[in-house]
């Protein structure tokens, strides 16, 4: 490894401590330290990268570091980059996990977090409310979101979010298509190598498959099922850590039960005041459900990897994967289109969230109080969110 490439991951590790306030936060950092300081790539070569991670799914910060990465020093490089910036959070967040029955168990945890809880949701009514107005701005966009918000609450299935995340990207871009594009189309996906299509969309089938066959009792189901579950929901976020957490919620508090509503609020709490990946708190919830199910600490340690790397690998795969073709790809608008409707349809799986959310708060006057307070702070001042959290931390102990 040149000397280059050893500098690159002693500044990623940096990057990884460092990396507070989500994407924008993170986007500026990479911009002062890695083009302007160490010019590992240009200012154009990163922007386009970060609106590459805009039109894919998966983790957009991790996406646009390791898209830096491979331009720098190829996959290798790319690869180590990657473990370097999720590691640190993630196994913080299974240490968590881990502790969080203990601290439970003694009271501490529940009273800590007490304030906390309605305050994570006034954070995921802010991130909705932001979203709406980016994307909600046309009739087409609302009724989408109106849409995916109510089939969210009434199907109450994790299958709807696949099926609805598709239909909104194809009903935007449709409506604004351009035929003389079809060339392009034809020509674009002709150099695409169809053996590693098969290889993305196989591991989704393989694991789903191999969790419907295996038999419910068995001690290796779970965890089976449970990377099926994260590499599908890799599959299908896009907007980064703001959609993950409502689809989370969704699907494994209210659909599957595998934890509890003050257990996943708390893991977010902690998330929140962490640096590095948003997706870190998935590392969470696979230590977690494990935990819950008896598996041991053992387990706990293998449910949070298993959970790590399977939301993040399908973003990790299309990163990689895609970037020799962006240049071709960033012409087509029908591409650029569909998000529009994928990004409201995100905007509903997050209202429906919210109100799952809020509902154990919706007799409590001093939790509405809470969450309409942290959504007011967040919303029209430049106070940031670790911030809003450690102070709810601070009058949890202290009352």
């Amino acid at each position: 490894m040149s000397k280059r490439h050893t500098l690159f991951l002693r500044d990623v590790l940096v990057y990884t401590f460092l990396a507070f306030g989500g994407p924008q936060a993170h986007l500026a950092y990479l911009l002062r330290e890695f083009v302007e300081k160490r010019r590992y790539v240009s200012e154009e070569e990163l922007m386009e990268l970060n609106a590459l991670s805009q039109i894919l799914p998966g983790p957009s910060s991790t996406q646009t570091l390791v898209g830096i990465a491979w331009k720098t020093g190829g996959l290798r490089l790319a690869l180590l980059a990657f473990f370097i910036w999720v590691i640190p959070s993630a196994a913080i967040m299974c240490i968590a996990a881990i502790g969080y029955k203990m601290f439970v168990e003694k009271g501490m945890f529940t009273h800590a977090f007490r304030f906390i809880q309605p305050v994570t949701v006034g954070i995921v009514a802010c991130a909705a409310y932001t979203f709406g107005r980016k994307f909600l701005k046309s009739e087409l966009s609302i009724l989408l979101s109106v849409s995916a918000m109510a089939a969210t609450l009434i199907l109450r299935s994790a299958y709807a979010f696949p099926i609805l995340i598709m239909l909104g990207g194809i009903i935007s871009s449709a409506f604004e298509a351009k035929p003389e594009e079809d060339a392009l189309r034809v020509k674009l996906f002709a150099n695409i190598n169809q053996r590693k299509v098969i290889y993305f969309i196989g591991i989704l089938l393989f694991f789903a498959v191999l969790g419907a066959v295996v038999n419910q009792t068995s001690p290796y189901s779970l965890p089976i099922r449970l990377f099926e579950n994260f590499y599908r929901n890799g599959i299908l976020i896009f907007g980064g850590g703001q959609v993950l957490v409502p689809l989370m919620f969704t699907e494994f508090v209210e659909m599957k039960h595998y934890l509890s509503n003050p257990e996943f609020l708390s893991g977010y709490a902690l998330q929140q005041i962490l640096p590095g990946p948003t997706f870190a708190f998935t590392s969470f919830i696979g230590g977690l459900t494990l935990g819950n199910r008896g598996y041991g600490v053992s387990g706990q340690i293998a449910g949070s990897f298993i959970s790590m790397l399977g939301i993040n690998l399908p973003g990790l795969i299309l990163i990689l994967f895609i970037v020799p073709f962006w240049d071709d790809l960033k012409k087509i608008s029908r591409i650029r289109n569909s998000l529009s409707g994928i990004n409201a349809v995100a905007v509903g799986f997050m209202v429906a969230a919210f109100l799952f959310l809020a509902k154990p708060f919706s007799t409590n006057v001093l939790g509405i109080g809470l969450m309409a307070g942290t959504f007011l702070l967040l919303q029209f001042t430049p106070i940031k969110t670790p911030f809003v959290i450690l102070v709810a931390l601070l009058l949890s102990v202290v009352f």
